[in-house]
C-alpha cells in the first residue's frame, strides 16, 4: 500500500470515528437535557363549564358577561346557564330602560308568575311603585316574607344569590269592588265616549252620536255615573220629549241610539257595570311610595276574569288614558315612575277590535315618555298583536311546548325573532327547566344584550298566597278603604231625567183628564138640553085646548097634564132614556 492510500483510509476512519463519537454526545445531551413540554392553560371552573359542558364556548360566555355589565343600578335576573349555572356571569335589566316595556311567556306551569314577583320585589326594592293585575290570586305571596328550605337555599347559592326573606309594601285593589280589596271605580264622564266607543267597537257614526250624546249630559247638568244613566239619557233624546233638545245639534237617529244601548246591554252583561260608579279612584294613588322609599306593589284582584275579558281590557284602557292624560313628560329618567304587569295578557287582546288594539298600541309607545313601562305576562309572544311586541324592550321567554303543528309554528316564529346566539333556540326553548329563561334585554344604549339561558332568582317573599284573612285585615286597615270602601249613589243623569219624565207623564196625564172632564161636561150639557127640549114639548103638547062654543067649554084644572104625560108608556120611555143618558155619563167620568 502506498503512503498516500495509506493517508486516505487513515482519514476515512478518523473521519467514521468522529461521526460515530458525535452521535454518541447529540445523544448523551438529549438524554441530559429536561423534557420541553408547551405551556397549557388551565381553565377556571367557568371556563371547564362553558367550554366542555354546555353549547357556549369560553369567548361567548365573556361575551355575555361585558353584555349584562351595566354601569346603573339593575334588576337581578339570575345567572347564565351554560351545562350548570355560572354565578359570576349575573344577567340583569337596567332599571333605566324598564319603562321601555317587556315580555314575560312561558307554557303553565313554567314559572312565569314568579318571575313577575321577582321583578316586582326588587323595583320596589328601588323605590319604583308596582301595578300588578293578579288573576290567579298567586301574586298576593309578596306581602308575606318567604320561607327557607335546604331546597331553596342551595338553589340560590349556586347562582350566587344572597336569599333573605323579605315581604314588599303591598296595597290591595278589586274592580268594583269583587274580592277583597279597595274598590276601584270610575265614572262614565271620565271615561269618554272616544274610549267607550272604541270599547263598544262603534263605527264612526255611532261614535260621533256618542259624543253628541255626553256633548248633551255635559251642557244639560247630567252627571254620567254607571252605565244605567248613559242609557237613560239616550232613551230620553230620542224620546217624544227629549226630540227638541237635540234639535239645533242635528238629532240622534232612533237606529243608532238603538245600536248604542244594544252594545252597552251586552257591555253590561259581560261584567263591565261594576267598574261604572262613585267614588271614582285617583290613579295617582298607584305612584306611591312607603316612608323607607320602598315602591308600594298594588295588587288587582280580577276574581273570574276569563270570564269578563271586556271588565279586564276595560280597566286597563281607562287606567293607562288616565295616567298619559295626567302624568308629564319625563323623557328618559333614571327609574320609571310607575310599572305595570299585566297576567294573562291574551284576555286582553282576544276578540278585541281593530280599533282597541291600535288605541293600546299607541298607548303604549308614548307612555313611556311618561316614565311608566309595562310588562306582559302570557303563555306565547303570538299572543300579544305584532305592533305591541314592535315595542318590547325586554323578554323573559320561559319555556315553549311544541306537542300540536301550532305549537310547532309559534316556536319557530318566536326563535325566528331572537338575534343570533350561540344557541339552537328551537331545542333549548322546549328543554328549558323551571325557573329557567332565555333573556334578552335592551342595554343603557339602547341595544339588544346577548341573548342568554338564565336560571332565575328566588322571590324572597312567600311563594304562597298570603291568606285571605290577613289580606282582608290589610284591607279594612287601609286608610283608602274608609275613602272608596262604600259605593256613592246621588242623583245623576237616571235620576233627573226620572224626575223629568215623570213630570212630563203626569202633565199628560192632567191634559188628558182634563180633556175626558171636558167631553163629559159637554155631554152631560147635551143630555141637559135634550131633556130640557123633551120637557118643553110635552109641557106645549099638554096645555088644555078651547073653542068659541061659550055653552059647552069645559076645563079640567084638578088635571096634571105632565104627570100624566109622564104616566103614560111614551111619556116613560123619555125619562128612562134621558135618566140613562144623564148616568151613564156620570158613571164614565
Amino acid at each position: 500500500m502506498t503512503d498516500a492510500a495509506a493517508q486516505v483510509e487513515a482519514a476515512k476512519k478518523a473521519l467514521a470515528e468522529a461521526e460515530a463519537a458525535l452521535a454518541a454526545a447529540t445523544a448523551a445531551a438529549a438524554a441530559a437535557r429536561p423534557a420541553v413540554v408547551e405551556p397549557v392553560e388551565t381553565p377556571s371552573v367557568a371556563d371547564k363549564t362553558s367550554s366542555t359542558d354546555g353549547p357556549l364556548t369560553a369567548d361567548e360566555v365573556a361575551s355575555i358577561r361585558a353584555g349584562y355589565a351595566f354601569d346603573g343600578p339593575a334588576l337581578e335576573m339570575g345567572a347564565l346557564v351554560n351545562g350548570g349555572p355560572l354565578p359570576d356571569v349575573p344577567v340583569r335589566i337596567p332599571i333605566a330602560m324598564v319603562n321601555r316595556h317587556g315580555l314575560v311567556a312561558g307554557a303553565t306551569g313554567t314559572g312565569k308568575t314568579k318571575t313577575l314577583q321577582v321583578l316586582a320585589e326588587q323595583l320596589s326594592a328601588n323605590g319604583v311603585p308596582v301595578f300588578a293585575a293578579d288573576i290567579k290570586g298567586d301574586l298576593s305571596g309578596i306581602a308575606s316574607p318567604g320561607e327557607a328550605n335546604d331546597k331553596l337555599l342551595e338553589r340560590t347559592r349556586s347562582i350566587g344569590q344572597d336569599w333573605k326573606a323579605i315581604a314588599s309594601p303591598t296595597e290591595y285593589y278589586t274592580l268594583g269592588g269583587q274580592g277583597i280589596g279597595v274598590p276601584i271605580r270610575a265614572t262614565v264622564s271620565s271615561f269618554g265616549p272616544l274610549l267607550l266607543s272604541k270599547v263598544l267597537g262603534l263605527n264612526p257614526t255611532q261614535e260621533s252620536s256618542l259624543g253628541l250624546v255626553f256633548h248633551y249630559a255635559d251642557q244639560a247638568g247630567l252627571p254620567l255615573v254607571d252605565l244605567s244613566d248613559l242609557r237613560a239619557v239616550l232613551q230620553w233624546l230620542v224620546s217624544d220629549e227629549g226630540k227638541p233638545e237635540l234639535k239645533s245639534l242635528g238629532g240622534l237617529s232612533g237606529a243608532t241610539a238603538g245600536v248604542i244601548l244594544r252594545e252597552l246591554i251586552s257591555f253590561a252583561d259581560q261584567g263591565a257595570d261594576v267598574f261604572f260608579g262613585e267614588p271614582e279612584i285617583d290613579t295617582a294613588l298607584f305612584l306611591r311610595t312607603n316612608d323607607q322609599g320602598k315602591g308600594i306593589v298594588s295588587l288587582l284582584e280580577i276574581p273570574g276574569v276569563q270570564d269578563k275579558p271586556a271588565l279586564f281590557s276595560t280597566f286597563l284602557m281607562w287606567l293607562l288614558a288616565d295616567l298619559f292624560n295626567d302624568l308629564p313628560e319625563v323623557g328618559d329618567i333614571d327609574k320609571p315612575k310607575l310599572v305595570f304587569f299585566f297576567d294573562e295578557a291574551h284576555l286582553l287582546f282576544n276578540g278585541a277590535s281593530k280599533d282597541f288594539i291600535d288605541s293600546i298600541t299607541q298607548t303604549i309607545r308614548l307612555i313611556r315618555s311618561k316614565g311608566v313601562g309595562i310588562f306582559f305576562v302570557t303563555q306565547t309572544p303570538k299572543d300579544v298583536p305584532a305592533d305591541v311586541l314592535a315595542q318590547i324592550g325586554s323578554r323573559v321567554q320561559h319555556q315553549l311546548r311544541a306537542h300540536t303543528p301550532d305549537d310547532a309554528k309559534a316556536l319557530k316564529a318566536t326563535v325566528s325573532t331572537y338575534p343570533t346566539s350561540g344557541y339552537d333556540l328551537k331545542q333549548v326553548l322546549t328543554e328549558l327547566a323551571i325557573g329557567e329563561a332565555i333573556i334578552t334585554v335592551m342595554n343603557e344604549k339602547g341595544a339588544p344584550s346577548p341573548v342568554a339561558w338564565t336560571r332565575l332568582r328566588a322571590p324572597q317573599g312567600s311563594m304562597a298566597p298570603t291568606p285571605a284573612d290577613r289580606m282582608q285585615a290589610t284591607v279594612d286597615a287601609s286608610p283608602l278603604y274608609g275613602t272608596y270602601g262604600t259605593v256613592v249613589d246621588r242623583d245623576s243623569a237616571r235620576e233627573i231625567l226620572a224626575v223629568k219624565m215623570n213630570a212630563a207623564a203626569e202633565a199628560d196625564a192632567r191634559r188628558e183628564a182634563d180633556k175626558v172632564a171636558a167631553a163629559q161636561a159637554r155631554e152631560a150639557a147635551k143630555v141637559k138640553a135634550d131633556y130640557d127640549r123633551a120637557v118643553r114639548e110635552i109641557e106645549r103638547s099638554s096645555k088644555p085646548k078651547t073653542t068659541t062654543r061659550t055653552t059647552t067649554r069645559t076645563t079640567r084644572q084638578d088635571d096634571n097634564p105632565i104627570g100624566d104625560f109622564l104616566g103614560s108608556r111614551g111619556g116613560q120611555t123619555v125619562v128612562r132614556e134621558v135618566l140613562r143618558g144623564i148616568f151613564s155619563t156620570l158613571k164614565r167620568k
